[in-house]
């Protein structure tokens, strides 16, 4: 994550996220960095259908592709980084390692992982199956897929 909050640094542009499985891991992995303040704009946590709908993510999308789906993460993404006016949004939803009961879908141990470039209008996906038993080891697995995928767009 140093070698992003330093790109994003030098870039002039900034970051935002709305977690939910990750409840939050993503940025303090970014907020562990000394400096992240400079591209850091803000954070949400929505664990709940009804907060990812206060933060912008259309009820109609959730109860057509469920919760859990790259449809979901995607109006994460874009929503954080418009909310916030930053140039990047991640979003990220699925289940680690529960089936929850409120949701139903059929596909479990999936994460799925949005990063959206406000700057191109642009999606940058990845579907992470859970590998682990332990959540930890699962959230910190989606972690390091964050910082590869915006290794890769950063550096494009």
């Amino acid at each position: 994550m140093e070698e992003i909050v330093s790109i994003l640094t030098k870039l002039n542009k900034t970051i935002s996220t709305m977690e939910s499985c990750t409840g939050g891991g993503i940025v303090n992995a970014i907020t562990n960095i000394p400096g992240s303040s400079e591209v850091l704009k803000f954070s949400a946590v929505t664990y709940s259908n009804e907060y990812k709908i206060k933060m912008g993510v259309s009820e109609d999308i959730i109860n057509k592709y469920t919760v859990y789906s790259m449809e979901v993460a995607n109006a994460m993404s874009k929503n954080i980084a418009i909310y916030s006016l930053s140039n990047y949004g991640i979003g990220v939803t699925g289940q680690l390692n529960r089936k929850d009961p409120h949701n139903k879908t059929s596909e479990v141990d999936k994460v799925y992982i949005s990063i959206y470039d406000k700057d191109k209008d642009k999606y940058y996906n990845k579907v992470y199956t859970c590998e682990y038993v332990n959540r930890v080891d699962n959230k910190n697995k989606v972690i390091s897929l964050v910082v590869e995928m915006l290794k890769s767009i950063l550096n494009d």
